[in-house]
């Protein structure tokens, strides 16, 4: 009977990860023994121990059962001007981009790790084969076992764009991972809103996705629309562009953390055919005047 007990005992401590000595059959026994009046005590019989011993693994199943299914406790990390790493249940690093959000349970329970993503974040994953990591963000979902990758989807954006830098994953629209993309290290996936579309595309250099990690701003022979969608995500501010002629106009710069809008946007202008306003808390690029 005790060695039978041992064993129901190692296998509840083993499936729900706790430690094996918070529910031994010696501290079951003490808990129990604390119940019974002293005399009763004194006289129990084998068969009044192997009846309580029974109560024993009753009351661990019971235990179990609730760690099993009870709701698991969710908690969201925002971030605001600044960026944030957070460390997950499972040793997963996480850094969140600016005007960010992540949610994820408290403690990883059942046959995957899940998450879900707002804004842009840069993932390290913890290898756990038996238990794949997803990351929900609006309507794809990014399935890995082990790997480094970026996810940005900011819900005002058109895309939601994943990038690989190490590994392997798969995106696929909620609902339809039969038709998912496997990335390569320096391939992205591309969901376009508006066509509800999922495409492949190569990187000429993955690790310049990530570059916002250090703050910096990076803007390689890209069109003025893109780079006024990545301020306005950066510096949470609404940033038009008046003349549809200049959102295609091409540029090349990089910012340090520490400038302010303020001092993108004058140097972006300085020089160049087009000037910005700003009007209560809106700012609209314009073409200057000759």
């Amino acid at each position: 009977m005790e060695q039978e007990f041992e064993k129901i005992l190692d296998k509840l401590a083993i499936s729900t990860r706790s430690p094996r000595g918070r529910f031994s059959k010696a501290n079951s026994w003490i808990l129990l023994e604390k119940r019974l009046p002293h005399l009763q005590r004194r006289t129990l019989s084998l068969h009044t121990m192997a009846g309580a011993a029974a109560v024993a693994v009753l009351c661990v199943l019971g235990w179990w059962a609730y760690y099993m299914f009870a709701p698991v406790p969710l908690q969201t990390v925002s971030t605001l001007a600044e960026t944030r790493t957070v460390a997950l249940p499972d040793q997963t690093e996480i850094v969140l981009n600016r005007y960010s959000s992540l949610t994820y349970p408290e403690r990883f329970r059942g046959k995957d790790r899940k998450v879900q993503l707002q804004g842009e974040a840069y993932f390290e994953v913890s290898k756990d084969a038996a238990h794949p990591f997803k990351v929900e963000a609006g309507a794809i979902i990014v399935q890995v076992l082990g790997t480094h990758f970026n996810v940005e989807a900011y819900p005002k954006d058109t895309q939601v764009k994943t990038t690989l830098l190490e590994g392997s994953v798969s995106v696929s629209l909620i609902g339809k991972t039969e038709k998912s993309l496997i990335l390569s290290p320096n391939e992205s996936a591309i969901y376009n809103k508006d066509k509800k579309s999922l495409t492949l595309h190569t990187e000429n250099n993955a690790s310049e996705e990530i570059i916002w990690r250090n703050g910096t701003l990076l803007f390689k022979s890209i069109p003025l629309q893109e780079i006024i969608r990545q301020l306005s995500n950066a510096f949470h501010t609404d940033i038009r562009i008046e003349d549809t002629d200049l959102q295609n106009y091409r540029m090349t710069a990089t910012f340090s953390d520490g400038e302010t809008l303020e001092d993108i946007l004058s140097l972006l202008c300085r020089n160049q055919k087009f000037e910005y306003t700003k009007t209560n808390d809106i700012i609209t690029i314009t073409q200057k005047l000759n």
